[in-house]
Order: structure tokens, then sequence, then C-alpha cells
């Protein structure tokens, strides 16, 4: 008997009364979450322990996952975030240099409840056609309380995600002989964003989520970065006013992902949720100023409603070749830029990792005016 049919028979029931029969892998028991799903064909690791899932059950796409195991370089930050894990098959047997250890023990270690041996491809057309909902992964046997489970998954809600994953105090990294000295705001940020600044020859001091700007004005940075993170933008009303507040002080800002819905809604914008998100590395975005399209690392439910962007405040720098969406603002009367994808993708695309030298040079001429 293979290793794979040892396991527990288990099940995800999701909202519309759909069953998968399955087995279980990683940790055991019950969890429910919004079902989303990610086409990346490679970073398995750095999507697992991305605070931008907070709350949500994720489905990969492609079918044979932890081929190259896990190891302790590649997570994004210090623990899985995920709520659940959905996948067609696991890898029990990885083969790669870094690898030291197999994805089943690395969800076990991080208490993530995860079910395999499912159709995913049907999964993934029924997210698409009906749009993200919630579900429940359990080792329970669903077809005994089926309408008490519905409830249960029906009223579930995403609450507090940013509170939920941003750090507690202050952390700096980077060289001391640095030349920038950058804020970063942690909404649930991904190490590579540190490292990419880090590399730019900056001190980067991480902050929590609910810095104000008279604190960040006290720590005097020539940056401040908005990070990623997760859940419904329109619910951080304290952090929004704080951000317009942070624009005032004139200092380059660049943000990421959720950082960008911040400072949209920070400056009179609206947001709206996506049918069943972006989630991936093969995103098209389009750069208008540059005529180009880049394939990008997405990972997002809600996008800003590019036609809510005062014209006289910002307009649109990148769209969607998809669908259309707004994929970045360039600010007019703040010193401020911003993207809903991953230029620092690891694990993805490195094409629009240009952003970052943009950032610096934007450091660059405002230490000079000063």
């Amino acid at each position: 008997m293979s290793i794979f049919n040892q396991s527990k028979k288990a099940y995800l029931l999701l909202a519309n009364g759909t069953v998968f029969e399955g087995r279980s892998f990683g940790a055991e028991g019950t969890v429910i979450g919004e079902v989303v799903f990610t086409t990346s064909l490679v970073g398995y690791q750095e999507a697992l322990t991305d605070p931008s899932y907070y709350g949500q059950i994720v489905t990969q796409t492609f079918p044979l996952i932890g081929n190259y195991g896990v190891n302790d370089e590649d997570y994004e930050s210090p623990k899985a975030f995920v709520s659940g894990y959905i996948v067609r098959e696991w890898c029990n047997t990885p083969s790669n240099f870094r690898s030291q250890g197999n994805i089943n023990d690395f969800l076990k270690q991080q208490n993530v409840i995860g079910i395999h041996s499912i159709d995913t491809r049907c999964l993934t057309r029924i997210i698409r056609e009906a749009g993200v909902m919630n579900g429940m992964i359990t080792t329970e046997n669903v077809y005994e309380k089926k309408d008490e489970l519905l409830k249960q998954i029906k009223e579930f809600k995403i609450t507090d995600a940013v509170k939920n994953v941003t750090c507690q105090e202050n952390s700096v990294y980077g060289d001391e002989n640095y030349k920038y000295n950058v804020v970063l705001y942690d909404f649930g940020y991904k190490r590579n964003i540190r490292n990419k600044l880090v590399r730019r020859g900056c001190k980067v001091t991480v902050v929590p989520a609910g810095t104000t700007a008279e604190q960040i004005k006290a720590l005097n940075p020539d940056g401040i970065m908005l990070s990623n993170g997760p859940g419904d933008p329109t619910e951080n009303t304290e952090i929004i006013k704080n951000l317009n507040e942070i624009s005032k002080l004139g200092i380059p800002i660049f943000g990421i992902c959720l950082g960008h819905q911040l400072m949209a809604l920070s400056q009179g914008a609206s947001a709206q949720k996506l049918k069943y998100g972006h989630r991936g590395g093969n995103q098209p975005v389009i750069d208008k100023a540059l005529g180009k399209t880049f394939v990008t690392t997405q990972n997002h439910g809600y996008a800003v409603v590019g036609d809510s962007i005062d014209p006289e405040v910002g307009e649109v720098s990148h769209i969607n070749a998809n669908d259309g969406t707004c994929e970045g603002v360039k600010y007019k009367k703040i010193n401020a830029f911003t993207v809903q994808f991953h230029p620092e993708a690891h694990g993805g695309p490195q094409d629009t990792a240009y952003l970052f030298d943009e950032f610096i040079d934007m450091i660059k001429k405002s230490k000079e005016m000063h």
C-alpha cells in the first residue's frame, strides 16, 4: 500500500454544497477558510508562508507539489499563514540539492491542514465560474451533519487580518554602512521585499501596521515602503487615515499589493472585490509609461477601481492585460507610486524589479532637494 493510501480519508466541503473526497496530509483536523487558487508552478513554500493568504484555503492548480522539497531559506515570513492547503498530488521523495525535508512534514510542523488526491481542475473551474467561496477541510464524515457544517462555513468571515499578521515591535535590518534609511510598514510583509531594499544599500526598519505618522517622522526615514498583506483593504480605517497623514510628509513612498490599495483609499479612491482574484506567477501587466507588458507574480482578491482615482490626484500607471483592472498608480500631488503585483517575487518572474530602482532614484532626488 502506498504512503498516499495509508492517510486518512478527508473531505473538502464548499459553501455551495459540493463535496470533494480525498486523503488527509499535513496536520489533521477541521478548518474553515476562503477557498482560492494559485496558478504558480513553483514557490509553494513561499506561498504557504505568505501572510497575504491569512484566512484562506489555498488550492494549487499545478498537479504535483513538493517535488523539490522545503528548506530554511525560502520562508517569506516566520511561519505558514494559510488556513488550509489543497493539492492534486504531493511528492514524498523530493529531489533537490537545497531540500531539507518534505512538504507533508512541513505542513505538520506548521499545523496546516491539507487534503490531496482531489480533482483540483474541477475545483478551480467551480471557483472561476462561481467566484471564491468559503469551504472546510475535515477528516470528519461531512455527510453525517452536512447542513450544520454548511451553516458554519457560510458564517465564516475573514476579519482583523492585518492585525493578526503584523509585527508587534520595530526591527532593523541591513548593513551599518547604509546609504538610505527606509521604513517598511508590516501589513503582512514578505521577506523578499526587505531583502531587495537591503541589497540596494538600505537600512530597513520594519514597523507595525499601526505606527503613526508622528512615530514615522521621529524615525527620520528617506523613504517609506508599504507592504503586501491580507484581507479586505476597506476594514483598515485607522491605517487609511494614518496613510493620508503620512502622504503629507513629502517622504518618497512605494506601495505593493495591499499597500497599493490602502494608499489609493487614503487618497479618496475605492476598492472592489474580484470574482476570483489574481494569484500566481503568470499575470500579464502593461506598464503604460514604458509601453511594455511584463509577466508578474500576484496574490490578491481586491483591486483599486481605476476610474475612482481623481485625475488631479493620480493616474493609473499599470493595467492587467487580462481583465483591464488597475495594477498601479502614479500620484501627482504626493511623492508616491504603488503597484498591485509583486516586483520582489521570489519563486516568480523578476521582470519588474526595476521598480525598486525607481524607488531608490526617488529617494536620491528627494535627498538632493533637501
